[in-house]
């Protein structure tokens, strides 16, 4: 499994260049200011990264003790980014709603458009973080197949 240090590392740099990618994008889609959406973005940024390394932590911890390992297939992949952002969108959607002022059904929409984006990027940002750094115990699975 991963250290402490290993997944705060994770957590900032998945946040970080979200964030990057989602305040211009999130602007222009919803018409709305940079800085509000900048301001949710990081919002949900900081409330994201604590759900995070939780989710993962305990998901590792789940697939350890059924499958023996933390080594995800592709399938296990989609898994673990769906349920990721099916709980954020729980936890942010009243937020959004809140500080836009924006009935609960937009936010709902912003949410979900920001879910999809995200389901997709944690998809791709989480393969290429673990072939950066793959942990040892990898590649004795690796081998042995």
């Amino acid at each position: 499994m991963r250290s402490p240090l290993d997944r705060l590392r994770h957590a900032l740099a998945f946040e970080i260049v979200a964030l990057i990618l989602i305040t211009p994008l999130g602007a222009m889609a919803f018409h709305l200011p940079m800085h509000e959406i900048g301001l949710v973005g990081l919002v949900s940024a900081t409330l994201a990264t604590l759900w995070n390394l939780l989710y993962n932590f305990l998901f590792d911890l789940v697939l350890k003790r059924r499958t023996g390992t933390t080594l995800k297939t592709g399938g296990m992949r989609v898994i673990h980014a769906v349920l990721f952002e099916t709980g954020l969108l729980i936890v942010l959607m009243p937020f959004i709603a809140w500080y836009l002022g924006v009935s609960l059904w937009q936010a709902f929409v912003m949410d979900v458009s920001f879910a999809l984006f995200y389901v997709v990027y944690a998809f791709g940002f989480n393969w290429a973080y673990d072939r950066l750094f793959p942990l040892p115990e990898w590649q004795k699975a690796r081998t042995a197949t």
